[in-house]
This record gives C-alpha cells, structure tokens and sequence, in this order.
C-alpha cells in the first residue's frame, strides 16, 4: 500500500513543482478577480497543510518556520500577511525536501488509527490520500488562476 501511496505522492509533488517553476515570476502575487488568494499563498499553503497532514505541524514537526501557520493556513490570505514571508522558490526548495522526507515515512504508519478522525478519515494512510488529492485540488485552482491573469493582461 505505502509503495502505491509514496509513487502517487512524489508524481504529485513532481507536477506541482514542475508547473511552478514554469509559473512567470509576475504572476505569483497577481490576485485575480473571483479568487480569494494568490498562487504564491497556493504554494505555502500546499507545502505547510502537507506539513500539518504528514507530520503534526506545528507541534511535533520543526522543519518549517512556525509563522507558515499565519500566512498559509487555511482561512488566510496573503492582504493579512505582515513580515517575513517566504518566496515562491524559497517555497518550492521546501516542497522538494517535504517529499524526500515522506518517502521516509515507515510503512506500518499508515495503517495506524487517527486520534480523531479528520473529515470522516480514520487512518493515517487515508489522511496521506487526502493530502494527495488536496495537492491536486489547489493545483488546478492555480492553472485556473493562471490563465485568468493572462487573459486579463492580454486586454
């Protein structure tokens, strides 16, 4: 199942990265009309609920800065970000490291039971499906901002 489970995860997180790193630098802080936030804060947050999902972050994981959790969790928007907030290739080089390490969850992992389950999940391995289908979720609500920014600038 973990086999399965970490292919599924490392060709997300391969597409993901590959179409931000295609993304043109000026648009990631574009907030396009009818979106409730930016593709930069796409990428955080992707890379920081992972986080939350796979590790326990911000409790039991320290591999990202704890302030991850008032810039890109959910319910937060990039007009409420003060200090210092990471760049989208800051983000990415993250994502890329996020992925080494789950591949280096232990396999029985998945089959433990959730303390409490998390929108009717009860195990850890459905969690990380989860997580991979959030992934996918938020990718194709970038590419859709994508090409509203483009056609707007096209005008």
């Amino acid at each position: 199942m973990s086999e399965l489970l970490f292919k599924s995860f490392e060709v997300t997180r391969r597409y993901f990265v590959k179409n931000v790193e295609m993304l043109d630098e000026g648009l990631v802080d574009v907030l396009p009309e009818g979106f409730n936030n930016t593709i930069h804060w796409h990428v955080g947050h992707i890379l920081t609920v992972a986080e939350q999902f796979m590790f326990g972050f911000p409790k039991k994981s320290t591999n990202l800065p704890a302030n991850y959790i008032e810039l890109f969790a959910t319910g937060t928007k990039p007009a409420d970000w003060h200090g210092d907030v990471p760049s989208v290739q800051e983000l990415t080089a993250q994502l890329k490291e996020q992925i080494k390490r789950i591949k280096e969850i232990p396999e029985g992992s998945f089959n433990e039971r959730l303390k409490t389950p998390f929108l009717g999940l009860e195990t850890f391995g459905e969690l990380a499906n989860f997580a991979i289908f959030h992934e996918s979720l938020h990718l194709g609500q970038m590419q859709a901002m994508k090409r509203v920014i483009e056609a707007a600038n096209a005008k």
